[in-house]
C-alpha cells in the first residue's frame, strides 16, 4: 500500500470504516468494476467474508453492484454516503463524550465524595495557556469576557476570529490598561471586533475573566492587583460560577460600547477623529492615544481642542456625552 493510500486509509478509519472496509474499498479504486471472486482474491488479508465486507460498504454509500445480473462491484460518489458517516460519526463522539461526564460523575459521587473540590480547579505556570486554547475551543454558543493584562497568549486572535466565523457570539468588557498594551488594540482588539466581537470599555475592571457558554469560567486577577500573574482558577456550574456570570453583565451595562468604525458614518468627522474618541472612551492617556494614532501630542491636543470647539464642550466628560449623544460611539 502507497503512502497516498495509507493517509486515505487513516481518514477512511476515522469515518467509521473497518480495516477490511477500507482495504477492499482502496481495491476496488484501483481495480475498477469487480466480481466478488475477484475481490475475494484481490483482497486474501481480510478476517471477515468478502460479502460482509461489500454489504458495509454498500450501507454506507460507497459501493453499489453493477452489470446486468448485479454480479459485480464498483465505488461509486462518495457524497452522500461521507455526509452519514459523518453524521453518523459526530453522534457517536457526543455520545461517547455524554457517557465520560457520566462516568466522571458516578466516580465523584461514589468514590471522590468531597461535594466542592470538582467546582473548582487551579492551574499554574506552563500549563495555562494549554488549558485557556482547551476551554475556549470547546464553546459553542457564547463567550463572556472582562479583558485586562497580564496576557497569556500574545499576537492576533485568529481563534476567537475563526469562532466567530462558525457562530460563537463574543461579548467584550476592556480595561483601559488593555488598550494602553503596545500594539494589543490595532492588532487584537479592533481586528476581532470588525469579525463580529461585541466590545466595550469599562475604566476599572474588578478581575479577569472569561465564561464559555454560562457553563464554565476562568478567572484571575487583572494587572492591578499583580505585576505577574501566573495561576488561573477555573469555576464550574454553582453559585459562583452564577456570581460570576451577574458580574459580567453588570460591568457590560455599566462600560461604553467600542466600535471598530467609532459609529456611524458622519461627514463631520475625521477617521482619526472617530479613532481618537473611541481611545478617549477606554480612558486611555493622552500618549498613549498620541502613540496608538501616530500623531505627536500637540497635533493630539490640537485634534481634541477641535471637537470640542465644535461641540462646545468645556470637559472631556461633556465631550464623551455629546459623543454618545450623536452616536459617535
Amino acid at each position: 500500500m502507497g503512502s497516498s493510500d495509507t493517509e486515505r486509509a487513516d481518514h477512511l478509519r476515522v469515518l467509521g470504516l473497518s480495516d477490511d472496509e477500507i482495504k477492499v474499498y482502496q481495491h476496488l479504486l484501483r481495480a475498477g468494476p469487480s466480481s466478488v471472486t475477484e475481490l475475494d482474491d484481490g483482497v486474501p488479508d481480510r478476517s471477515a467474508a468478502i460479502d460482509t465486507v461489500l454489504g458495509g460498504l454498500v450501507q454506507a454509500g460507497l459501493a453499489r453492484r453493477s452489470g446486468s445480473d448485479h454480479s459485480r462491484f464498483l465505488p461509486v460518489p462518495p457524497d452522500a454516503g461521507l455526509e452519514a458517516m459523518t453524521l453518523r460519526r459526530e453522534s457517536e463522539l457526543k455520545q461517547a463524550r455524554i457517557e465520560v461526564l457520566n462516568a466522571y460523575d458516578e466516580f465523584r459521587r461514589t468514590v471522590h465524595n468531597e461535594s466542592t473540590t470538582h467546582l473548582i480547579e487551579v492551574v499554574t505556570g506552563s500549563a495555562i495557556v494549554e488549558r485557556i486554547h482547551q476551554i475556549k475551543g470547546s464553546a459553542q454558543r457564547e463567550i463572556l469576557a472582562i479583558d485586562s493584562p497580564p496576557y497569556y497568549i500574545g499576537g492576533p486572535n485568529q481563534e476567537e476570529i475563526e469562532q466567530l466565523s462558525r457562530g460563537v457570539a463574543y461579548r467584550v468588557v476592556y480595561s483601559p490598561e488593555s488598550v494602553e498594551v503596545p500594539g494589543y488594540l490595532t492588532e487584537n482588539i479592533l481586528p476581532c471586533v470588525e469579525a463580529g466581537e461585541q466590545a466595550r470599555v469599562l475604566p476599572d475592571v474588578p478581575a479577569k475573566l472569561t465564561i464559555i457558554d454560562g457553563s464554565m469560567a476562568f478567572v484571575s486577577m487583572s494587572v492591578r492587583d499583580t505585576d505577574v500573574n501566573r495561576s488561573l482558577l477555573i469555576i464550574r456550574p454553582s453559585s459562583l460560577l452564577t456570581a460570576l456570570i451577574g458580574m459580567f453583565e453588570l460591568c457590560w451595562r455599566n462600560a461604553l460600547p467600542l466600535h471598530a468604525s467609532v459609529g456611524t458614518e458622519d461627514d463631520r468627522l475625521e477617521p482619526i477623529e472617530r479613532r481618537l474618541l473611541a481611545l478617549l472612551a477606554t480612558g486611555a492617556a493622552d500618549d498613549t492615544i498620541a502613540r496608538t494614532l501616530g500623531i505627536s501630542r500637540r497635533t493630539f491636543f490640537r485634534y481634541l481642542e477641535r471637537l470640542m470647539n465644535r461641540t462646545g464642550a468645556s470637559t472631556r466628560f461633556q465631550l464623551a456625552l455629546h459623543a454618545a449623544r450623536e452616536n459617535w460611539l
